[in-house]
């Protein structure tokens, strides 16, 4: 399952790639994988996330862990405008190859 998260951001990218690269294990154990995770080019407090998860199970797991989202907010992520959006399957992926 593909999965798009956009959400703003008080600290920039920086702040929120260290503490994704923290807790990678953790993201793991949810059998989640970032694909691609960065800012707007003009503006670094404004992100896109796209991920990709085993389940639906692995992606509540992410969703609901206290744990991750108060590091989340910690380093900055505005969790409040975090919009998660499940993506098709069909999908056009590394190409052309």
């Amino acid at each position: 399952m593909y999965v798009m998260l956009t959400q703003k951001l008080s600290k920039g990218f920086k702040s929120w790639k260290a503490m994704a690269e923290a807790n990678a294990e953790k993201i793991k154990g949810f059998n989640g994988k970032i694909l691609y995770a960065g800012s707007h080019a003009e503006d670094d407090n404004s992100m896109v996330v796209i991920m990709h998860y085993e389940s639906k199970e692995g992606l509540m797991a992410f969703k609901n862990d206290e744990e991750l989202t108060k590091a989340r907010q910690e380093a900055g992520a505005l969790t409040e405008t975090t919009v998660l959006t499940i993506l098709s399957d069909d999908a056009l992926m590394d190409f052309p190859s």
